[in-house]
């Protein structure tokens, strides 16, 4: 590996670790995951921080890994079970929230992957917001979380 090589692996470490920011909107500490390499679906989880002083809501997310990306979460049913299905209207971020996004809760859904997601890659997320608009956030594959 080139001291080049080295030098651009170090910056892409450093950009990735700091939150992603659109206004008053942070992204802190997104991941994506697929159950294998052959997996059909994936899901990304992150913190979403309202820093400001407006109310906001996330409307919408899409990526070019998927053929379709929804926000899920998990509801219990009548019969105990806990069933994953997609949030209509979006989710709310009041003014100087945070709001997780992660196993067993709130995620985005990656639905029909059109690649796979391996260990290091890294997937473009658009998170479109009723207020702060879109947010391009480049998101790391991390399998071991």
């Amino acid at each position: 590996m080139t001291l080049k090589h080295i030098a651009l692996a170090a910056l892409a470490a450093v950009t990735l670790a700091f939150p992603a920011l659109a206004g008053e909107i942070e992204v802190r500490d997104a991941y994506a995951r697929a159950a294998s390499p052959a997996a059909k679906a994936g899901a990304i989880f992150m913190t979403l921080a309202n820093t400001g002083t407006r109310d906001d809501r996330l409307l919408a997310v899409a990526s070019d890994v998927a053929q379709k990306v929804e926000l899920h979460t998990h509801v219990q049913s009548g019969d105990g079970i806990m069933k994953m299905t997609a949030i209509e209207g979006g989710i709310d971020l009041p003014a100087g929230a945070t709001h997780a996004l992660e196993r067993g809760g709130d995620h985005v859904m990656l639905m029909g992957l059109t690649r796979s997601l391996a260990q290091d890659d890294t997937v473009t997320l658009t998170l479109t917001f009723e207020h702060a608009g879109e947010i391009s956030v480049d998101v790391p594959v991390d399998l071991t979380r």
